[in-house]
């Protein structure tokens, strides 16, 4: 039996990043090995070739105007998306693109052309772990899930970062084509079919500005300057002579959350950095201020739903030299 052909446009533009489009074409690519026949279309504007963030140019297939119908439509991203209005052409081709396409995904910071194009509407969404507070702003009825890999929303599929465009692939071609084959495209490109963990176990944990209320980042400063002094809410509000209550309700104001749990994740950032420079977790716990080894662990379950040996192992070494045996071996 023959398969059925599923086309699928890659909508592209200048500064557009050069993985999300080759990670996914390579999925779509290597499971026509596999009995898929997927054909893929690179899309731009006006149809002219496109310049990459890496500098390569970008030859494209069609232009939106002449661009068919397709199965799917894919929107790449591009660093300048997030900070710069998203371009009226890019938009409206997105929304016409989508208007025909069976089912409309994104790669990381394409989910703004898709918020721009009124794509993400009361839909769960994600992107960059970066940048999912600001899609969230931007896109105020999406409901923005920041440690998603890649969230499936009906017909619209959005990744987070650059190579989660592959799990992303992977996921639409599981889809269409049930877990046997897309294992085999897996195996056969030496990635997971589903990776543990979410985007959290990637970021750091305090986002956003720096506290802006001089009481507030006389607190930072503290915490930062000695993480294992005592920085108990009552110690907190003494030294910079506030009372606690108020104290919390200056930290929830503006940072929405509570000193204690701020406290936390700067000791909890710090425990990661001395785990990655190469301290075992009990010295990270102790200097990064944590009372116990079982607190550091605690926290690193709550944070990143590993332990703080996993941690390290996953993210201390490449492993290059090693023995470690091929996923697909």
């Amino acid at each position: 039996m023959e398969p059925r052909e599923h086309r699928v446009g890659i909508l592209v533009f200048d500064g557009m990043k050069m993985l999300d489009l080759s990670g996914p074409a390579e999925v779509f690519t290597e499971a026509n090995r596999y009995g898929a026949d997927y054909r893929l279309s690179v899309v731009s504007v006006g149809g002219e070739p496109v310049r990459s963030s890496i500098g390569v140019r970008v030859p494209v297939d069609t232009d939106v105007v002449a661009a068919p119908a397709f199965d799917t439509l894919l929107v790449v991203g591009g660093d300048r998306l997030p900070t710069s209005p998203v371009d009226p052409d890019l938009t409206a081709a997105a929304r016409k693109l989508a208007s025909a396409a069976g089912r409309v995904a994104s790669v990381c910071t394409g989910a703004f052309v898709l918020g721009a194009a009124g794509l993400l509407d009361g839909k769960r969404a994600t992107t960059h772990w970066q940048h999912t507070a600001l899609l969230a702003r931007v896109c105020p009825t999406a409901r923005v899930e920041p440690d998603a890999i890649f969230v499936k929303d009906g017909t619209t599929y959005t990744s987070a970062g650059v190579t989660a465009g592959i799990d992303l692939a992977l996921a639409l071609l599981e889809d269409e084509h049930g877990p046997g084959l897309t294992r085999h495209v897996a195996r056969s490109l030496v990635v997971y079919m589903q990776r543990s963990g979410g985007q959290s176990q990637f970021s750091a944990s305090l986002q956003g500005p720096a506290p802006q209320t001089p009481v507030l980042r006389l607190v930072q400063d503290a915490v930062q300057a000695d993480p294992t002094a005592d920085h108990s809410l009552n110690a907190l509000a003494a030294r910079v002579r506030v009372s606690p209550r108020h104290l919390t309700r200056m930290f929830r104001a503006e940072l929405d959350t509570t000193p204690v749990k701020y406290v936390e994740l700067i000791r909890f950032d710090l425990a990661k950095a001395l785990l990655d420079a190469g301290h075992n977790a009990t010295e990270a716990a102790a200097l990064s201020g944590f009372p116990s080894y079982e607190s550091l662990r605690r926290a690193f379950a709550r944070h990143l739903g590993l332990s703080p040996t996993q941690y390290r192992h996953r993210f201390s070494t490449t492993g290059a030299g090693s023995r470690t045996p091929a996923l697909g071996a």
